[in-house]
């Protein structure tokens, strides 16, 4: 094994080549979890790993609560299954208070507060109710805790963490919050050996190749742990050292073969195949230092399995304007295979994309 077979493997694995996924929901599965702060970003993200899901399919899905959005693994926003966002936050969430530690103390926020608030989260949701952030602190308010700015925020994430309360759906382009017991019934949880085992057999199977400090990264939590649930899950896994680094990936797994080269897809900020890696030798094209305060802030321009550059997008009345930043133009063969992705990305949309290169 090389970086090439790391590329094409992590690549076969996260359903960016190869066979996709029938439905958006067995990609969100397969992953565990897709990062989800940048909403749009993350429907995107999803589409790219089925047949053709659109961008009104992933949002009806989530009204639905097929998917739900909920801070999970890391303090950020992540897009899970009903059936796995109980065990994950029981494994996960502790690591999650423990990284807020500091701001709760600078906010004033400790355990009594947060039984009050989410107490009165739960008088006022129950029943079907979703309320909108801006309702929500109305609520909070009323039950005489401050609420607003980073608190209102902190007092949120704190309640999605201790399982009271998850996404509820889009009211227009607002997001609203739900109580977790009606959006998914609660249902059989795993012990903590047994989910971490769990999460780290599906992390390698769906990211792998990859490092233990790369699942680590991912999941939030320590190396320690991150350790003990690769030799939990030893039995499904299997490793292979490149220039000095253990990379673990499911047992069975062949090495692919070529890619049908050239390949490109437009990736958003936060996909699964940049961030879910501390490590990130293998796919991150070199040229691209020069570009790193720019292209890598935007969306991200992937050519055969490698980070080039970045695009940035612009929703506009009739279409959607796209911005290239490449340190080198694509050849020709590059160039077509860099309009099929933004024609997949149109189809997405259900609207035109036009391009340029950014100056």
């Amino acid at each position: 094994m090389d970086n090439l077979d790391i590329i094409r493997q992590r690549l076969h694995n996260e359903r960016l080549v190869g066979r996709p996924c029938e439905r958006p929901e067995d990609v969100v599965r397969g992953l565990c979890a897709v990062q989800a702060q940048d909403y749009a970003g993350a429907k995107w993200a999803i589409a790219q790993r089925t047949t053709d899901a659109t961008d009104a399919e992933l949002d009806r899905l989530f009204n639905d609560g097929k998917l739900l959005r909920t801070h999970v693994l890391r303090p950020t926003w992540h897009l899970v299954m009903p059936q796995d966002i109980r065990w994950m936050l029981g494994l996960t969430a502790p690591r999650v208070n423990a990284a807020n530690a500091y701001q709760y103390r600078q906010l004033e926020l400790d355990d009594a507060v947060f039984a009050r608030s989410n107490d009165a989260l739960v008088k006022a949701l129950q029943g079907g109710v979703q309320l909108t952030r801006a309702e929500i602190a109305r609520v909070v308010e009323g039950a005489g805790i401050r609420a607003s700015g980073l608190r209102l925020a902190y007092l949120l994430m704190r309640a999605e963490l201790d399982a009271i309360l998850c996404s509820g759906p889009l009211r227009g382009k607002q997001f609203t919050y739900a109580l977790l017991d009606e959006r998914a019934p609660g249902a059989k949880l795993p012990g903590h050996d047994e989910a971490l085992a769990e999460l780290a057999r599906r992390y390698f199977a769906s990211h792998g190749p990859a490092l233990v400090k790369d699942f680590a990264w991912w999941s939030g939590l320590t190396l320690t742990q991150a350790r003990a649930g690769v030799e939990m899950a030893k039995a499904h896994l299997q490793h292979e050292t490149v220039d000095g680094k253990v990379y673990w990936f499911a047992v069975g797994q062949a090495i692919c073969g070529e890619l049908e080269a050239p390949l490109v897809h437009l990736l958003p900020n936060y996909d699964e195949y940049v961030i879910a890696y501390k490590d990130h030798s293998a796919t991150l094209d070199p040229a691209l230092s020069s570009l790193a305060g720019d292209a890598l802030m935007a969306h991200l321009v992937v050519l055969d399995g490698r980070v080039v550059g970045g695009w940035r997008r612009a929703i506009q009345k009739k279409a959607v304007a796209v911005t290239m930043n490449l340190p080198l133009r694509p050849k020709k063969g590059e160039k077509d295979a860099l309009q099929r992705a933004v024609e997949r990305y149109s189809r997405f949309l259900g609207m035109p994309v036009t391009t340029s290169w950014a100056k």
